[in-house]
């Protein structure tokens, strides 16, 4: 019967505006589904605040949300934000015994996270950029007409990682694939992609790699398809809104994206997806929201306490049934196992 607040901190304004909105109501419409029935008979209520992408702004956000009672937020666009908010996180609870604060990342993905920053108040609900490249890789391997590759990406934590495990796993497993280029540009801030896929063509390339999210992948998309670039592109969130409808219906078996769940998983999640597309004119695609949701009812309820300590302790090795099969909260590092698909 207890009420749990979700701190829910993402961007509402600026480019990446389109990306937090869909899934702030990502958490809205879970909420009202998992209010219905959850293993701890609670009800959870979303609490949101713009952090407009910024590390600063999130570690205010933090700051914030502590004042209201909030004692479990939710953040994942844009890893330099969670690193900010693990980092105000973890020293709130050092310094505030009694009340400490949970931080699921439902989305951001640096390695970094659950590695050498590695922190206990910490959990992550996507798989990281390194398991997802060592998943993309496996099936790059395998097609032959894959010869030269660009790699194209935010010049931030994530960015950086996708490069440098794209070259690293093509290199294990496929060394006769060629490197023809390679480029970082400013996050959420280029407006035309067209001199990057000149760059692309020039080079010859006849696949691009890409952890591009929002307005930076749909505009790159967009500038491919007007500059007659045909190649193929790997991608790690093709599903995110506004780059279907850039993508058109251009992208088969040309386009592809490595990621926990898809548009054709059937079952209960597939009657989520349509309520939601009725309901908001958009599409679902931020499958961890529901992860938020399972993981936080099966720990209250195995810890019979909405306490973030007790639930804390129960989350670390807890297993439960979702969507994409059975999924794990690995102890050692608070690291989600799950299936991947392309």
């Amino acid at each position: 019967g207890e009420t749990v607040k979700i701190g829910w901190i993402d961007p509402l304004s600026g480019l990446m505006a389109p990306v937090g909105q869909n899934q702030l109501k990502s958490y809205q419409f879970m909420a009202e589904q998992f209010n219905k029935a959850n293993a701890a008979g609670v009800k959870f209520e979303i609490v949101p605040i713009d952090n407009k992408l910024s590390p600063q702004e999130s570690t205010n956000a933090v700051k914030s949300m502590i004042d209201q009672g909030v004692r479990f937020v939710v953040q994942g666009n844009g890893s330099g934000a969670a690193l900010a908010i693990m980092d105000a996180v973890s020293k709130h609870n050092e310094r505030n015994p009694g009340k400490e604060v949970i931080y699921l990342n439902y989305a951001a993905v640096d390695p970094a996270m659950t590695n050498e920053k590695c922190d206990y108040w910490h959990f992550r609900l996507d798989a990281d950029t390194s398991m997802k490249m060592e998943a993309m890789s496996s099936f790059m391997a395998e097609q032959k007409d894959i010869k030269n590759v660009y790699i194209l990406g935010q010049n931030y934590s994530h960015g950086v990682q996708v490069a440098k495990y794209a070259k690293e796993t093509l290199a294990r497993k496929r060394p006769d694939i060629k490197i023809v280029g390679e480029d970082l540009h400013p996050l959420a801030q280029v407006r035309d992609f067209a001199p990057y896929i000149a760059k692309i063509k020039a080079a010859g390339a006849d696949t691009v790699i890409t952890g591009n999210w929002g307005s930076d992948l749909s505009l790159l998309i967009k500038a491919a398809n007007e500059g007659g670039y045909d190649g193929k592109f790997f991608t790690y969130y093709t599903g995110v809104t506004g780059t279907p409808t850039a993508l058109g219906t251009g992208g088969a078996g040309r386009i592809f994206q490595i990621a926990y769940s898809h548009y054709n998983m059937g079952g209960q999640m597939e009657v989520w997806m349509k309520e939601f597309r009725n309901k908001y004119n958009d599409d679902f695609y931020t499958g961890s929201v529901i992860h938020v949701y399972e993981l936080l009812g099966a720990a209250m309820a195995k810890a019979k306490s909405t306490d973030p300590v007790k639930v804390a302790a129960a989350l670390e090795g807890l297993q439960v049934k979702s969507f994409n099969g059975e999924i794990e909260m690995r102890k050692p590092d608070h690291q989600l196992q799950q299936k991947l698909y392309m």
